[in-house]
């Protein structure tokens, strides 16, 4: 540990924000909490004239049609989900419509805030200047009941880094979900043996599946079971357990001409019922040089948080997979963007308090961890834990990490982790590069700066963070000033 404290590097908070747009609003079903209201619902708008039901349409394509891009496909897909309750009784087109309104709610995704944001480069880095660098930042927004989602911004960071952010669209878009992804025997079966269901029932469903099957495969290994002659109350369990795995694994597609400003991975399945928080996006380099951009965040149900996992090419199609083994506990896990030694590995606060090294040959499963260190200093006494994926440079691995001290104040700080070996820390400062400053305190969360994972360009290292949990903004720092001071916080055995 450094005799001296030393001086905090030098860090430019730049003017841009991303501030909460209440405006920015999806649709979701609106449903009774019982048939029979359902029913009395559906028999009042079926007694309703034609022309009653004409003008009730006008109406509300007059006041919500300019809020959703086309909100008759809302409409249509809220219909589907009560139609079985007509009784196959004949409906208009109009009437389809107008039913569908009656069964859909606007939710403002950003009504309580916008924060916790990761910064990487866009896949796309065609047409532009030399020296210039597309980006992509995610963003935790948060609206009614404290649900939160995931959010996307774009920008140019210019040869001079100066950054630009492309315009918010005025709509927001929910991805289409497939239903029908394809899993993989061998880990879906892991993580059954994991959740302590691997059994004779389960590998009766799955003993003629195909190595990748689908929904449709495993609906056809559970009806294995019938003809089979088991009985239902023997097999529930585990078929409740089977299901639940595959609700949790799931793709969501975007449209191509869908803007990144407009997409919002909204919650989905049983595991983010309460939502989806602190995405930590990485550019991952597979051994052959294949690129797929991926995310760890914590989903939360109510009750438990719970680590997933989130791939994408492309930012428009994600693939999002639950992560698993013993060490896929508590939240904040980072993932680096290289295999090392032919590993993955990734930086975690698994016990709530420390940081570890966790390394497994197969993504989602993690079962190895090595502490790398705890609390050391007044800022982070009451715990630490990492502000996105470490970033390589030639001295050894850059991890932003934050601190949390009196007052539960978040701060960040920085560690320097070994090339060969990121176990061990080979240098950190000792006084934090970012403060909350008196005009970053007050917010849903007060006295917090966050981040969930920065990038290097030019020799600038440039950390989008967040602000007492309720706006976002940047700041930037010279990298080779950075590791000047690193180098002279060196750690000697």
């Amino acid at each position: 540990m450094p005799s001296q404290r030393q001086l905090r590097v030098r860090v430019v908070r730049r003017p841009e924000r991303f501030v909460a747009d209440k405006r920015r609003v999806i649709t979701r079903p609106f449903l009774p909490n019982n048939e029979e209201h359902l029913k009395s619902v559906l028999d009042r708008v079926l007694a309703l004239s034609d022309v009653e039901v004409s003008r009730l349409l006008s109406e509300v394509m007059a006041d919500f049609s300019t809020r959703h891009r086309d909100i008759m496909q809302a409409f249509e897909a809220h219909y589907s989900m009560v139609s079985e309750h007509l009784d196959g009784r004949p409906v208009s087109c109009e009437r389809r419509l107008l039913i569908g309104a009656y069964f859909t709610k606007e939710y403002s995704v950003e009504a309580a805030a916008l924060f916790n944001p990761s910064m990487v480069p866009h896949p796309d880095q065609s047409g532009l200047p030399p020296g210039a660098c597309r980006i992509i930042v995610s963003l935790r927004v948060t609206g009614e009941g404290h649900i939160s989602s995931i959010g996307f911004r774009s920008g140019v960071i210019d040869a001079a880094g100066e950054i630009t952010i492309d315009p918010v669209s005025r709509y927001v878009a929910t991805p289409e979900i497939i239903s029908t992804p394809v899993y993989d025997r061998h880990t879906f079966d892991l993580k059954l043996s994991e959740m302590g269901v691997h059994n004779d029932i389960s590998d009766i469903v799955l003993e003629n599946l195909p190595p990748k099957f689908t929904s449709d495969d495993l609906r056809q290994g559970i009806d294995n079971l019938r003809r089979r002659g088991v009985a239902p109350a023997i097999v529930r369990e585990t078929v409740d357990a089977i299901g639940w795995l595959a609700r949790s694994n799931y793709v969501a597609v975007f449209p191509p001409d869908c803007a990144v400003s407009e997409r919002i991975i909204f919650p989905v399945s049983e595991n983010e019922s309460r939502g989806i928080e602190d995405a930590r996006f990485v550019r991952f380099v597979d051994d052959d040089g294949a690129v797929m951009y991926h995310a760890t965040y914590t989903a939360f149900n109510g009750f438990q948080v719970l680590p997933q996992m989130i791939k994408t090419p492309d930012f428009r199609s994600f693939k999002i997979s639950t992560l698993n083994g013993k060490c896929a506990a508590n939240k904040g896990m980072a993932l680096f963007p290289r295999k090392l030694d032919g590993l993955y590995t990734s930086i975690s606060r698994l016990d709530g308090e420390n940081l570890y090294l966790l390394r497994s040959d197969n993504i989602n499963f993690w079962n190895t961890a090595k502490k790398i260190r705890g609390p050391l200093y007044p800022w982070e006494f009451f715990q630490i834990g990492n502000c996105g994926s470490p970033i390589e440079t030639d001295q050894g691995w850059l991890l932003l990490n934050h601190g949390v001290g009196p007052m539960r104040r978040y701060t960040i700080g920085v560690d320097l982790l070994d090339k060969n070996d990121p176990s061990l820390v080979i240098a950190r400062l000792d006084e934090p590069i970012l403060i909350p400053e008196e005009h970053e305190r007050d917010g849903y969360v007060p006295n917090v700066v966050y981040s969930c994972g920065a990038m290097v360009h030019n020799d600038q290292l440039i950390i989008p963070y967040a602000m007492s949990d309720s706006i976002a903004g940047i700041a930037t720092l010279s990298l080779p000033e950075l590791m000047a001071q690193l180098s002279r916080s060196r750690i000697h055995a």
